[in-house]
């Protein structure tokens, strides 16, 4: 395992807040006060803006970084390289069937040397790339250090859910330390390295084309419970001002492109702007629930959503199921058997997920394509059904939901490398028929 040295200086701390407008500095003064760009920056900085969306958006998102270079000369002639592992919609072998109910156990580590573009695994792909519209899944496994090595997607922004290891993401915009049970946004066009602190690390990236994620809307919850903004953190400027070789790839439309510079590009002084990653810590999640009878959609539990054209109908959820209380009367409480015209994608955190008490173990993940059923085994049926319904706390568990509106197609590496459990199709078979006629029978 190969560590590379961290960005020197004051970088400890975060900003609170989700979508704020940040302002921070590694050098006193190095951010101009009261305008964008004045004639001449403090410590000889260039100005810079870097874009989230169109400058005529409804709602701008930029950032305004004071570097010590521009962000052109960390950009030089491209070579296209390749990287077979990670693949972008649209993706679809004909040879493997995406139709059907898949689960799958942890991928396993290797000895392989894996960086965090080098580990990254594709399972799913929907929507194209090219046009910004749907994701794909990944699972990373990574071992070693970007030493030197840089990277930004054009293509999406990146949700990573980390299951084992501790990352360091050193970003343009300061440093993220990322751990199991916390999550991190990285921006679309933000250019970064991945440090292993611990290793090895595995877990999972939602990759988003499309609108970006934001807080669901709360209706009739109101202004409290589930994600809160001020649990989000943005990172505090940090910059490296070192003249060393290094290469920076740049994921552009699904190919893969390389660059060589001699100089780290990390070096943002101060910047100030609401375009900027975050991390967020899951443990401070507030799931909402029902409190007399029925099993609520578990809609209640997203922690974050990317919209759609369409009012009511994300791209993606992502929705998170952590340790609550079961409380409803007369309530089977597990998931209910559907048909869903979204499809699901989970992933297990750690503990073992109630509508899956077997098989579904950390690491592991299961896809339930869109209008196909799914639901409980036969044991947690049983158990549900047979249970004495007092207060129970559920308790060590922590997984989550990709959510999106797309069909979701299986690359080859899902159909055919990762070790999927080909017997999971059968945890409903032997589910009984119940039937009686009797009236008022149940």
């Amino acid at each position: 395992m190969q560590i590379a040295p961290s960005i020197p200086g004051p970088h400890e701390g975060y900003m609170p807040g989700f979508g704020n407008d940040y302002e921070t500095e590694a050098l006193p003064g190095a951010l101009p006060q009261g305008m964008n760009s004045p004639q001449k920056c403090n410590y000889g900085l260039y100005g810079e803006q870097l874009s989230g969306t169109a400058f005529t958006a409804e709602s701008v998102e930029r950032t305004w970084c004071y570097r010590i270079r521009p962000s052109v000369k960390h950009s030089h002639r491209y070579e296209k390289i390749d990287v077979p592992s990670w693949k972008s919609a649209p993706c679809v072998d004909p040879d493997v069937t995406s139709l059907g109910q898949y689960r799958w156990d942890p991928m396993p580590h290797t000895e392989e040397a894996l960086t965090w573009i080098t580990g990254m695994r594709t399972m799913t792909t929907a929507g194209d790339v090219n046009t910004q519209v749907g994701m794909a899944s990944h699972v990373y496994l990574v071992n070693t250090t970007m030493e030197d090595d840089y990277f930004f997607s054009a293509d999406s922004e990146l949700l990573v859910i980390p299951q084992e290891g501790v990352l360091r993401f050193s970003t343009e915009l300061g440093v993220i330390d990322l751990e199991p049970k916390e999550i991190a946004i990285i921006p679309r066009g933000l250019l970064y390295r991945v440090e292993v602190l611990e290793g090895p690390a595995r877990g999972f990236v939602c990759e988003n084309y499309g609108q970006k994620f934001e807080l669901p809307g709360r209706g009739p919850i109101g202004a409290n419970c589930m994600a809160n903004p001020r649990d989000f953190k943005a990172p505090v400027a940090a910059f490296e001002d070192r003249e060393v070789p290094s290469t920076v790839t740049v994921k552009w439309c699904g190919q893969f492109h390389r660059t060589n510079i001699n100089q780290s590009p990390l070096d943002v002084v101060a910047w100030h702007g609401n375009y900027a990653p975050v991390k967020y810590d899951l443990r401070t999640y507030c799931p909402v629930g029902a409190i007399l009878f029925d099993h609520p959609d578990p809609s209640i539990f997203t922690v974050l959503t990317a919209p759609s054209g369409q009012p009511g109908t994300a791209n993606i959820d992502f929705v998170l199921f952590r340790e609550r209380w079961m409380v409803a009367e007369d309530t089977f409480r597990p998931p209910w058997y559907h048909k869903n015209i979204m499809s699901e994608l989970m992933g297990n955190i750690y503990g073992q997920y109630d509508a899956k008490p077997q098989g579904f173990v950390p690491g592991g993940m299961s896809l339930h394509n869109m209008m196909i059923p799914h639901g409980p085994d036969k044991n947690a049926f049983e158990g549900a059904s047979e249970a004495k319904l007092e207060a129970e706390k559920l308790d060590n568990t922590m997984s989550f939901m990709i959510e999106t509106r797309f069909p979701q197609h299986l690359t080859d590496f899902a159909g055919r490398q990762a070790p999927m459990q080909d017997d999971y199709i059968d945890c409903w078979s032997d589910l009984e028929k119940k039937f009686d006629g009797t009236p008022g029978k149940k």
